[in-house]
């Protein structure tokens, strides 16, 4: 009995934790780049500093290189998840990009029904339909008269929570990888896309502080490997629908930690939706406990 209350709680703590850690990542993120740090260096040198870190990890171990195609495709989507993210919530309003963000609920329940054949049950359909009216609710655009993303922080915010839940569920379907191995292939991905990027658009590494680097550095080889072993066990572990819901947490750490820390402001039509959105990942949560059950 022990066994099987940890076998179920500790998928849980970990989500919450990756949930918590993710939802103030933004803070740093904008104080390095405050301190002349810009996002795509950010990003190459964080999750640079957290592939040194995992990469050894991986060839002490010899672990067996299994799905080699879909773990290209991981690294890839992974890639895009993260660097859009990062972009977004250094240009964009950090609730509003978060609530975006997690429209994971809608995009999980359609890519799981097309990758791993779940079911589109009737419970799946009242998901979809209160996610869908959600995000129709926070992007309306008033002077265009339809729901419309209002700038390139929603559609960095937008791609970024698709590539979140697509990420979920190919990390579901390889259940056999490792999860070190998995967590790499991220970290590898990111630094790939990100230093790619910064060569075609030619961004020369800016000058900062030493003290700037390091923090980058740190940020990558602690706070960076905790928040995507913690996220990558507890999705490994529990089903789809349930782990993007739990990770909605996020969301209240995100709000609250907005409100203390900057003077952002939300609109009516954005609590509006994100409640919608929240309702939605609740709703898929309540199903999936009968489910089990």
């Amino acid at each position: 009995m022990p066994s099987k209350q940890s076998h179920i709680i500790l998928p849980v703590l970990a989500l919450l934790l990756g949930a918590t850690l993710w939802g103030v990542f933004w803070y740093p993120l904008r104080l390095l780049e405050q301190n002349g740090l810009v996002g795509l260096w950010a990003t190459l040198l964080i999750y640079g500093a957290a592939l040194v870190v995992g990469l050894p990890v991986v060839l002490r171990r010899r672990y067996p290189l299994v799905r080699p195609g879909l773990l290209l495709v991981l690294a890839l989507v992974s890639a895009w998840c993260n660097i859009a993210f990062i972009l977004a919530i250094l240009e964009g309003n950090v609730v509003r990009v978060t609530l975006l963000f997690f429209l994971s609920p809608l995009w999980t329940v359609i890519l799981s029904k097309l990758l791993l054949d779940e079911p589109l049950t009737r419970s799946a359909r009242i998901t979809l339909l209160l996610a869908l009216v959600g995000a129709l609710v926070m992007l309306w655009d008033t002077e265009m008269g339809v729901p419309w993303p209002q700038g390139q922080a929603d559609w960095l915010a937008l791609s970024s929570g698709f590539a979140f839940a697509l990420s979920n569920v190919l990390i579901r379907k390889m259940h056999d990888v490792e999860i070190w191995v998995k967590t790499v292939s991220t970290w590898c991905g990111a630094v790939t896309l990100s230093g790619i990027w910064i060569l075609v658009a030619g961004i020369s590494l800016p000058a900062v502080e030493p003290e700037v680097m390091v923090a980058a550095l740190s940020l990558g080889a602690v706070g960076m490997v905790v928040m995507t072993l913690v996220v990558l066990y507890g999705v490994t572990h529990m089903p789809a629908h349930r782990s993007a819901v739990i990770l909605l947490f996020e969301l209240v750490v995100g709000a609250v930690s907005a409100q203390l820390l900057t003077d952002e402001h939300v609109m009516v039509n954005e609590w509006v939706g994100g409640l919608l959105i929240v309702l939605a990942g609740w709703y898929a949560a309540r199903h999936q406990v009968k489910g089990s059950g």
